[in-house]
């Protein structure tokens, strides 16, 4: 398969590098900025599922950086160190988009319990493909000794078209989040015309880690996919 996987990794990792810093640095920029109403992001995450009238979320503090996320599990919206007990725009903006997800849960949207479902396959993908990557180290006739070049290559797509698929899906998810958080925000009072633009900036950067997610993942089904369309001809 030569070395078309590894420059199209190579690519969207460094671009992903590029993305990240980007977002790390409009984070540590607003994150300097006091907040107006000085409410820590876990008040306005607890403020935000009460108005939602959702009671059975608890909202946690979590170590790491950016390590913010909702866990539809056990239900509790985690909220990194910084954002937990931060009174700026980038705080609340990370909590209210957390918390935004919560809302999508309480009201079943469609689009997250896709994605929910999709969590089991594409975990099985992630093994499969990781199997058949290993068995291609050792060889063709490692490989050959389960199954067919193509058949393999045949895998291969399938694993990657649930890789995408599933990032296609995450899309949506997170974008409809972003948009909850900021419309609630406003409506709210939670923050001025000028910490709304802010708190939209760092969550428009964080929406674009999931972008380039996606651009990856559907560049390497369609690479695969013509690999096996040029074995085919």
């Amino acid at each position: 398969m030569g070395f078309g996987p590894l420059i199209i990794t190579g690519v969207f990792m460094l671009i992903g590098w590029i993305v990240s810093s980007r977002l790390k640095s409009k984070f540590q920029k607003y994150s300097q900025i006091h907040l107006t109403r000085d409410l820590t992001g876990a008040e306005v995450a607890r403020l935000m599922l009460a108005d939602n009238g959702i009671s059975d979320v608890k909202v946690i503090s979590v170590e790491g950086q950016l390590t913010d996320h909702y866990n539809p599990a056990n239900k509790t919206v985690n909220l990194s160190h910084d954002v937990y007990h931060g009174r700026n725009a980038a705080a609340t903006a990370v909590a209210a988009h957390e918390c935004g997800h919560a809302v999508q849960h309480a009201t079943a949207y469609s689009w997250l319990q896709f994605r929910s479902a999709m969590v089991p396959i594409q975990n099985i993908s992630a093994k499969v493909i990781n199997f058949i990557f290993v068995a291609m180290m050792f060889g063709a006739y490692a490989l050959g000794g389960i199954f067919s070049y193509d058949l393999a290559l045949l895998v291969i797509i399938g694993c990657y078209g649930v890789f995408a698929l599933f990032a296609l899906v995450t899309l949506p998810v997170e974008f409809d989040a972003s948009n909850r958080a900021l419309a609630w925000v406003e409506t709210r009072g939670i923050v001025t015309r000028q910490e709304h633009a802010m708190a939209k900036d760092a969550l428009n950067s964080a929406a674009m880690t999931y972008v380039v997610a996606a651009i990856g993942a559907i560049t390497m089904l369609l690479y695969y996919v013509m690999i096996f369309l040029g074995r085919r001809d």
